[in-house]
């Protein structure tokens, strides 16, 4: 029996914890923060910060299920194939993969993103990526499905979509082209 070894992870880039864009957000939260209870006094100021807490609180376990999903699918799935499938060298075809995908992942962005994000860690390239965000946000199937279709009546879906289809895939080309260049840096 061969011996058991793990997977190579590819190399991350290593980042800090406490950044200049981490700076500039807590800089204009709580000279907001601070704003507000000038303007409006202790009470108004506290209702703002239970109510955001209370969001914090609803939505801290489904930010925890969707890492779990993006942890979960880096595990199951195979490294080669999806390499071989929506990885650098899967051209255009792994861009309708990634497309296809997009268009079929059911769930919101709590679960798109981190999905996304194993994508990267176990082998797609970025084009593939955003063509699979792209989809998943224009031509999503549960959206289409549940509000869409209903509302809008089935001509303006189907030339929504229909207009909508090729999106993804300019996406896709254009974050590869991006990368190629050198405007955008690789994940």
């Amino acid at each position: 029996m061969p011996p058991l070894t793990e997977p190579a992870l590819p190399t991350r880039r290593r980042r800090r914890a406490f950044d200049v864009s981490t700076a500039t957000i807590a800089l204009v939260a709580f000279s907001a923060a601070g704003y507000v209870y000038m303007r409006d006094g202790w009470d108004h100021f506290r209702s703002i910060l239970f109510s955001d807490a209370t969001l914090l609180l609803d939505m801290l376990p489904k930010v925890l299920g969707g890492c779990l999903i993006g942890a979960f699918v880096t595990l199951l799935l195979p490294r080669e194939q999806v390499a071989r499938w929506v990885g650098h060298e899967s051209g255009f075809t792994g861009l309708l993969i990634a497309t296809g995908f997009g268009i079929v992942l059911p769930g919101g962005p709590v679960t798109a993103f981190p999905v996304a994000g194993a994508f990267l860690v176990i082998g797609a390239d970025a084009g593939a990526v955003v063509a699979f965000i792209t989809s998943w946000t224009l031509i999503g199937h549960a959206r289409t499905l549940i509000w869409e279709l209903p509302f809008m009546g089935p001509d303006f879906v189907i030339w929504r979509v229909v207009a909508a289809l090729p999106l993804p895939i300019i996406a896709g080309l254009l974050a590869r082209a991006a990368l190629r260049t050198g405007l955008a840096r690789a994940p």
